[in-house]
């Protein structure tokens, strides 16, 4: 994976850094394994606006992906690498020995032809989906399921990882990419090696339009509005808008929002960086 910086022809090209999508292999994606998605603009059944700035983009098909990976014993091999409107990774798509075709959420490494497989006992390679009882300590992994059977939740997005620590009685101390330190169940699934696409942060959109693609609107700063819009708005001139916080109130930088009688709060070892 590279990166290009655009030769300033126009203006809007001037500071834009793009992918060079030298790892994605067809444009094309598999039609079985496509379902419409429909667009919301933000307003709910009534029509009422319940999120703001949100309308427009592109339109997009869902790509459906396999987050359990649950075709345990069944090898598959790696058909292409694509690229998916709907989240920052690349997928890959699988063709089993069976003859069933599902996406995943590629790793990065993952090549044209490899065969891998996922289930119990299977060699820690990238792209294979093991337990967290069967995957060595220290391996690097992501797309990890927090319930069993549930599918992949953690790690998915571009570049993204986590660390297998330990094992200690029925869990798993994994560090996560927050940096938070938790205890997850032996019987999750994990996939080894880091998710695709580690260059997307890295990304420069170089103009207010590209985000008008992606389906974002011009976003109002609660400082400049009026105090029946927003807390931080009012004031004569250019006024500070006081302590920061959100639209209901509720303050922001540093704040803690989550309960502290949540169930799973003994499960975290180490809190994420602040």
């Amino acid at each position: 994976m590279a990166l290009r910086k655009l030769n300033p022809i126009t203006p809007g090209q001037r500071f834009r850094v793009v992918t060079d999508f030298d790892v994605v292999t067809t444009s094309k994606p598999e039609k079985s394994l496509l379902a419409s998605k429909t667009r919301s603009g933000g307003r709910n059944n009534d029509g009422k606006m319940t999120m703001r700035y949100l309308g427009g983009g592109h339109k997009k098909k869902y790509r459906i992906i396999d987050f359990k990976r649950n075709k345990d014993g069944v090898p598959a091999t790696v058909k292409t690498i694509e690229y998916d409107p709907n989240r920052s990774a690349y997928i890959a798509l699988l063709n089993y020995a069976d003859g069933e075709k599902r996406y995943i959420v590629a790793q990065n490494g993952l090549k044209v032809g490899q065969v891998i497989v996922s289930g119990e006992k299977v060699a820690p390679e990238v792209g294979n989906s093991l337990y967290l009882s069967d995957i060595p300590l220290g391996t690097v992994i992501s797309c990890i399921e927090l319930h069993p059977g549930q599918g992949a939740v953690l790690a998915r997005s571009a570049g993204t990882f986590a660390q297998l620590m330990a094992r200690e009685g029925k869990y798993a101390t994994v560090k996560l990419p927050s940096g938070e330190v938790r205890f997850i169940l032996l019987t999750c699934k994990a996939t080894v090696g880091v998710v695709s696409n580690s260059d997307h942060q890295l990304v420069v959109s170089g103009k207010a339009g590209r985000s008008r693609w992606l389906g974002r609107r011009p976003r109002t700063r609660p400082v400049v509005m009026n105090p029946v819009d927003h807390p931080m708005g009012g004031g004569e001139g250019r006024a500070t808008g006081g302590h920061p916080r959100s639209r209901n109130g509720i303050p922001a930088k540093g704040f803690k929002t989550r309960s502290k009688t949540k169930a799973s709060n003994k499960h975290i070892i180490v809190r994420r960086k602040k």
